[in-house]
C-alpha cells in the first residue's frame, strides 16, 4: 500500500491525545457512606476489572479511529501491476480516422465511438496533465501539447480522411513526440479498428519506457462491396470504336450479392450498365462494353451502391481516344517496298507516320517514337546501333527486315549489340509457313476463327540464325523446315521483332499477304506504352507524359475538374520524357487535368487507396496473442465500455484508492465507541 500524500501521516501523532486522557483520569469521586461494607468488597473487585477492560477498549477504538482518519487524508492506494509513476503525465491519443472507421455499430460510426472513448480517456486524467492528439493525417497542429480543453476542441474537428498509416508509423510518431519532453510519465493510447493489413506491431519499434494501450473498436457487421481495379481489354481506345472495360468487384462480407449493378458514366453521360452476382468473401471480373463517342480526353467513372462504406463505390479513370502510334520506317537505298508501309500507315489515323532513307536519319526524332522499322538496310552503322539500343531499352519496338545479300559481318555486329542471334547462312530453298503461335501476345484476339488450312505466306529465300545462350527468343511464325520467320526478343523495356526474310516480294509474298497488315498493326499497337487509367490519392505518384514538355517559365498544373483544387507538381525530365510527381498533394478522388496555361495536355483519374476496403480486422484475442508473442510488457489492451474504460484508466494511473474505505472505518470505530460507552456498564 502506498500513499498519495504521505506527509499527512504526521497526523498519527494525534494518537497521543487519547493515550494521555486514559493515563490521567481526572474524574472526581463522591463518598457514599454505608453501614456495612462487608458485601461490597467482592462487588468492588469485579467492577474495577470491568472498568479497566472498558477503558482499554475505548482507547483502542479511539486510536483506530484517529489512525483511519489520518490514513484517509493521506489517500492510500494499492498500486496497479502496471508500472505507473506519480506526478504529471503526458498522454498521446491516436484516433484512427481512416475510411474503414465509417463502419457502424450500435453506438454509431466507429469514428464517433473512438472520439467518445478519447474524451473518456482525457477526462480520467488530472487537470495538470498534458495531451497530444494524432490522426492519420499527421498534421502539424497535432505536434504540440494540449490542455484538456484544447484536446477536446481539436477532437471535435476530426473527420474521416483518405490517409492510411501503418500502426508502426503511428507509434513511432507518438514516441518521437513524447521523447522531446522530459516528463517521466508518458502514455500512448491507440483507438482503431485494427485492420490486418496495417496493424501488425513490430517489437523493434516499441519504446519500453512508454506505456502503450490498444483500444479496439469493433463494428456490428463487417460488410463492404467495392471496385478494386479497372482495365481495358484493348490497349488502344479510338473514337467511335466499341471498347470492353474490365472491373474487379470485391465482396468483403458474409452475404452473397445478387443482381448488383455496375454503372458506367463517361463525360457525365451514362454509357452502360451491367448486373453481377458475387459469392460471399470473393471477387469477380465484371465486363462492361460501351462505344467511345468523344474524341480526345474521356473521363469515366464506374459506380456501385453499397452501405455504409461508400468511399470505394466510385472508381475514376481517364483515357485519350486520340492515341497515335508514332512510327518511323527507315528504308534502304535500293528498297522497293517503302510504298507498302506508307500506304498501310499513312492513311490510318492510328499511326503518325514518318519515313527516311538510311543515309538521312533524324536521330532527334527517336525520343518521340513508339516503333521503328528497318526496311532492307544495306548496313547498320555503329551510330544507328547505339541510338537503337537507347530507343529499345526505354520501351520502344524495333522491326527488322534484313536486306537480301547483305553483309553478314556488319549485321552480326549490330545484332550482337542488340542481343539478337547471329546470321549463320542463307537458305534459298522454297518453303512454306507452317505454324503461327496464337498463344503469343502478338496475334492474340486478331482472328475470330482459326482455320485448320489457312493460306499462309510462301518463302523463297530466308536467313538462318544461330542462337546463343543469352538469346531468349519467342517464336511467332515458324517455317516448315523448323526455322523461324518471325521471332520476338526482349531488350530492356522494349521489344525487337526479327524477320528472317527481306521485305522484297522477290523473296516472299509476305508483304502482299493478308497476314502482313495485322502483323504490323498489332506490333504497332503493342508498342504503345501502357498508360495508367488512374492513380492513387495521398501518395507520391509518378505520372509520365508522352513527350518532353518545356516548362521552365510555364510549369504544368494538375487541377481537379469542377473544383478549386490546383497544384504544381514536381517536374523532371527523365529519358526525354516529362515526369510529374504528386508528392502526396492530392487527397481527393476524382477527375483531374494536366495543363500548361490554357493548353490541356492530359486527363487523370485519382482514386482512394483500396487498402481500407479490405474488411479484415484483428480481434482482441489476435492482438493479445501478438503482444504476448512479442513479450511486450508495456503494451496492453483495454476494454471499450465507456464507464469501465474511465475506471480502468484511473486504476492504472493511481491503483485502487482506499481513502473512502478508511473514512468508513473511522466512522465505524467511533460508532462502536459510542455503543461501548452507553451499553457496557
Amino acid at each position: 500500500m502506498n500513499f498519495l500524500f504521505p506527509t499527512f501521516l504526521f497526523g498519527l501523532s494525534a494518537i497521543a491525545i487519547p493515550i494521555i486522557i486514559h493515563l490521567f483520569n481526572f474524574r472526581k469521586y463522591k463518598k457514599i457512606y454505608f453501614t456495612n461494607v462487608q458485601f461490597l468488597k467482592e462487588l468492588k473487585q469485579e467492577s474495577d476489572s470491568k472498568s479497566k477492560l472498558k477503558e482499554w477498549i475505548i482507547l483502542l477504538l479511539r486510536i483506530l479511529a484517529i489512525t483511519c482518519l489520518v490514513f484517509a487524508f493521506a489517500q492510500p492506494f494499492i498500486p496497479s501491476d502496471k508500472k505507473v509513476s506519480l506526478g504529471q503525465k503526458i498522454v498521446s491519443v491516436y484516433v484512427d480516422n481512416s475510411f474503414s472507421m465509417e463502419n457502424i455499430n450500435k453506438k454509431g460510426t466507429l469514428l464517433e465511438n473512438a472520439k467518445q472513448y478519447a474524451t473518456s480517456i482525457v477526462n480520467s486524467y488530472n487537470s495538470n496533465d498534458k495531451f497530444q492528439l494524432i490522426t492519420n493525417d499527421f498534421e502539424g497542429k497535432h505536434q504540440r501539447l494540449l490542455t484538456k480543453e484544447e484536446f477536446l476542441s481539436q477532437l471535435e474537428e476530426v473527420k474521416i480522411s483518405s490517409s492510411i498509416k501503418q500502426i508502426n508509423d503511428v507509434i513511432n510518431r507518438q514516441q518521437d513526440f513524447l521523447r522531446l519532453n522530459n516528463c517521466k510519465n508518458k502514455h500512448i493510447f491507440l483507438l482503431s479498428d485494427f485492420q490486418k493489413n496495417v496493424s501488425r506491431i513490430q517489437k523493434s519499434i516499441i519504446d519500453t519506457s512508454i506505456l502503450v494501450r490498444l483500444i479496439p473498436i469493433v463494428s456490428s457487421e463487417i460488410n463492404n462491396v467495392y471496385i478494386d481495379s479497372v482495365w481495358f481489354e484493348n490497349p488502344v481506345q479510338q473514337f467511335n470504336t466499341t471498347q470492353i472495360l474490365h472491373a474487379i468487384v470485391v465482396n468483403k462480407s458474409n452475404k452473397e450479392i445478387v443482381s448488383g449493378s455496375l454503372k458506367l458514366i463517361v463525360n457525365g453521360k451514362q454509357m452502360s450498365i451491367n448486373s453481377f452476382d458475387i459469392d460471399a468473401e470473393s471477387k469477380k471480373d465484371v465486363r462492361i462494353s460501351f462505344k467511345v463517342k468523344d474524341n480526345g480526353i474521356n473521363n469515366g467513372v464506374l459506380k456501385i451502391e453499397d452501405y455504409p462504406i461508400a468511399y470505394d463505390d466510385d472508381f475514376y479513370f481517364s483515357f485519350n481516344a486520340k492515341s497515335t502510334i508514332n512510327v518511323l520506317v527507315i528504308n534502304g537505298k535500293e528498297n522497293k517496298t517503302a510504298a507498302s508501309f506508307k500506304s498501310l500507315m499513312q492513311n490510318d489515323s492510328l499511326f503518325l507516320f514518318h519515313e527516311s532513307l538510311e543515309t538521312e536519319i533524324d536521330y532527334s526524332l527517336f525520343s518521340k517514337l513508339n516503333m521503328i522499322v528497318l526496311n532492307d538496310l544495306a548496313n547498320i552503322s555503329s551510330g544507328l546501333t547505339m541510338e537503337l539500343q537507347k530507343f529499345i531499352s526505354q520501351g520502344g519496338s524495333l522491326v527488322v527486315f534484313p536486306k537480301p545479300q547483305s553483309d553478314f559481318k556488319n549485321y552480326n555486329l549490330a545484332f550482337q549489340n542488340l542481343r539478337l542471334p547471329q546470321i549463320e547462312s542463307k537458305d534459298s530453298l522454297d518453303t512454306k509457313t507452317q505454324l503461327i503461335n496464337f498463344e503469343q501476345g502478338l496475334f492474340e484476339g486478331v482472328f475470330e476463327k482459326v482455320e485448320a488450312r489457312m493460306d499462309l505466306p510462301k518463302i523463297r529465300e530466308h536467313y538462318v540464325f544461330k542462337g546463343s545462350s543469352s538469346t531468349l527468343a519467342e517464336p511467332i511464325i515458324m517455317l516448315q523446315n523448323g526455322q523461324s520467320l518471325l521471332s520476338q526478343y526482349s531488350f530492356g523495356k522494349g521489344k525487337v521483332y526479327l524477320f528472317s526474310i527481306a521485305s522484297n516480294d522477290q523473296y516472299s509474298n509476305f508483304i502482299k499477304h493478308a497476314l502482313f497488315v495485322p502483323t504490323i498493326i498489332k506490333i504497332g499497337v503493342l508498342s504503345l506504352k501502357p498508360i495508367s487509367l488512374y492513380y492513387q490519392t495521398s501518395a507520391n505518384q509518378s505520372i509520365e507524359m508522352n513527350s518532353k514538355i518545356a516548362y521552365k517559365d510555364k510549369p504544368l498544373h494538375i487541377s481537379k475538374i469542377n473544383s478549386t483544387i490546383d497544384l504544381i507538381p514536381e517536374q523532371k525530365v527523365i529519358n526525354n520524357k516529362t515526369m510529374l510527381f504528386t508528392q502526396n498533394q492530392i487527397a481527393e478522388a476524382g477527375h483531374y487535368l494536366v495543363s500548361q496555361v490554357t493548353n490541356t495536355i492530359s486527363g487523370i483519374g485519382f482514386n482512394f487507396n483500396r487498402k481500407e476496403s479490405d474488411m479484415n480486422f484483428y480481434s482482441t484475442d489476435d492482438l493479445k496473442a501478438n503482444i504476448e508473442g512479442l513479450n511486450l510488457k508495456n503494451v496492453s489492451i483495454l476494454s471499450v465500455n465507456e464507464s469501465s474504460l474511465m475506471s480502468e484508466i484511473k486504476e492504472i494511473n493511481s491503483g485502487d484508492k482506499l481513502w473512502k474505505l478508511f473514512i468508513i472505518l473511522a466512522l465505524v470505530f467511533l460508532l462502536i465507541e459510542v455503543l461501548v460507552i452507553r451499553l457496557f456498564k
